[in-house]
């Protein structure tokens, strides 16, 4: 009895890691997979290393800014960690928004204040005021 234990235990093993080495496969077919093959693991904005567990850290940046444009030779991407990747991402963003374009692609409509109108009439109004 305790050798069908045994048996179900060892194909049970045996089953995780076929999944583990098929999982591992199919990750480094993916282009974070390659990057991580192809590229030093630091971030190359900030030059902070990785390694061990730290490396989910490091995520795959596309230079142009299109995920769908991924050559073999990884001259889109570049490795960066959370922090940069993200600060990237808002400052491309935010240069869209100084631009007028809003990031969905539409004009943004302006917000109507404007400080300065006056100026000039307030000018006048305070020469004339002086002695």
């Amino acid at each position: 009895m305790s050798s069908k234990k045994t048996e179900t235990e060892s194909d049970r093993l045996n089953r995780i890691i076929a999944e583990v080495r098929n999982d591992k496969d199919r990750q480094e077919k993916t282009y974070r997979g390659q990057a991580l093959k192809m590229f030093p693991w630091i971030c190359a904005r900030c030059g902070r290393e990785f390694s061990g567990k730290r490396v989910r850290e490091l995520t795959v940046h596309h230079k142009d800014h299109n995920h769908d444009n991924n050559p073999p030779d990884g001259s889109n991407w570049e490795l960066l960690c959370i922090y940069c990747h993200d600060n990237e991402h808002s400052r491309h963003q935010v240069a869209e928004w100084y631009d007028g374009t809003a990031p969905s692609g539409g004009q943004e409509r302006g917000h109507g204040n404007k400080p300065f109108a006056n100026l000039k009439d307030l000018l006048k109004k305070k020469k004339s005021y002086d002695f």
